[in-house]
């Protein structure tokens, strides 16, 4: 009996234990109240004159935990932001920056000359804990803490003195909150989906005008093996996505798309085009993000599909069309094969000095003069059918007819011709 009663209570004493650890691990929500496990575990620190802190330090501020890392620009560029903020409120703030990067990698960093810039800096190293409660897909990622609760998450961008005025006042926040989305489901569809197994999503469409703030510039994919049956776009401008979807369409009719093969007639080509590069509320409202998902079978109707699609709900319309247009031309001058490679180390330096490519395809070359207006506004087109790799050298690709004259040497060609060829013209619907 007694042995019973030993083995009764050694289970209980660990099915505690291990809700107490399931209870650590649980992801916490805007609204959530903070459990007593946030205050009490001891960070590690680079940058402070502890070793460790614990957030119980600042239980009676607004927190805001800055996750990074020392590869993110973006969120180098916050850091002293984040400093003058917390100079001009005092002991009423505490921004805290969290790292999972090893307390080594971080300290090599800040001693660093770009490190330097940013050794004010304290950061919480080689974190796991704080990760696991407050989930995040991208940095700079902002969790605000105020009161023991999960006040807010947002991007860096909106942590500014006129947010933390708001806050520290109780007023209304002007908050957008940012929980990130997973690019590898489809966009904006609700979790609950997935809890249905009798349904098959086979088709899906979203178009969206203006940032999204949940997730980032950039594209994805949705496959099974080699059957590409949905594209993801997303805060990209709309030219930036007919381009992306016509370099596809130009593949799949054994063509190579460039910018070069572009013709814009928008009235207003700025709506559409212009420098994603460049933040700001203008620009925001341009945005644009489109996802279009296809049953597999009709997986090579895909990017036709998100052609007409763009056409049916935007103002705009893009087509792929034959044009006869002035292009530059490459072609062999001969039989003999003066390009051939010896084989060795793949080296691409074709806008170097000197320009180099050695064991790579012509492509190469033909993608670097397309890629840039210095040597050429022409398009370039090969016309040599050479289909080996190659080596290659010149002085520099910087004058035409200098490029012209050195790729005599090796039996080649480069004239201006016209040429009837597949471009894509992008114009308002009416």
């Amino acid at each position: 009996m007694k042995n019973i009663f030993c083995r009764g209570l050694l289970s209980l004493v660990l099915l505690i234990l291990f809700s107490g650890v399931n209870a650590q691990k649980k992801q916490l929500k805007i609204g959530d109240k903070l459990p007593d496990v946030v205050w009490s575990t001891a960070l590690e620190m680079v940058n402070h004159p502890q070793k460790t802190l614990t957030l119980s330090a600042y239980k009676d501020r607004l927190i805001l935990l800055d996750f990074w890392a020392t590869w993110c620009g973006g969120c180098l560029q916050n850091f002293p932001k984040m400093e003058a903020l917390e100079k001009k409120f005092g002991d009423k703030i505490k921004i805290l920056a969290v790292s999972n990067e090893s307390k080594g990698v971080l300290e090599k960093f800040f001693s660093s000359k770009n490190g330097q810039r940013y050794k004010g800096t304290q950061s919480v190293a080689e974190d796991r804990f704080l990760k696991e409660l407050f989930p995040h897909t991208a940095i700079p990622f902002i969790v605000w803490l105020k009161d023991g609760k999960v006040l807010n998450t947002t991007d860096a961008e909106q942590v500014s003195e006129e947010t933390v005025n708001e806050v520290l006042k109780g007023e209304k926040s002007s908050l957008q909150t940012v929980i990130q989305l997973d690019r590898k489901r489809p966009l904006m569809l609700s979790e609950n989906f997935e809890h249905e197994k009798n349904a098959n999503l086979l088709g899906y469409q979203l178009l969206v005008k203006g940032r999204i703030r949940a997730i980032a510039y950039g594209s994805g994919f949705h496959r099974d093996g080699n059957i590409e049956y949905g594209r993801q776009f997303t805060n990209a401008s709309l030219m930036d996505i007919y381009k992306g979807i016509a370099y596809r369409l130009f593949e799949k009719r054994g063509e190579k798309f460039s910018d070069k093969l572009l013709f814009n007639y928008v009235k207003s080509p700025e709506e559409i085009d212009f420098d994603t590069s460049k933040e700001s509320k203008e620009n925001d409202a341009k945005w644009y993000s489109l996802e279009y998902i296809v049953p597999k079978e009709v997986s090579d109707s895909l990017y036709l599909r998100m052609f007409r699609y763009l056409g049916d709900n935007t103002p705009y319309i893009a087509s792929i069309e034959k044009r006869n247009i002035r292009c530059l031309v490459l072609k062999r001058t001969s039989s003999k094969d003066k390009i051939a490679s010896k084989g060795g180390v793949v080296k691409d330096n074709f806008f170097g000095s000197p320009s180099v490519l050695e064991n790579v395809t012509l492509d190469y070359m033909l993608s670097g003069l397309n890629a840039t207006n210095d040597l050429t506004p022409l398009a370039v087109i090969d016309e040599t059918g050479y289909k080996g790799k190659v080596d290659l050298r010149f002085s520099e690709v910087r004058d035409l007819k200098t490029f012209q004259k050195e790729l005599l040497q090796y039996d080649l060609s480069l004239t201006q011709q016209e040429r009837n060829i597949s471009v894509l013209i992008v114009k308002d619907k009416h």
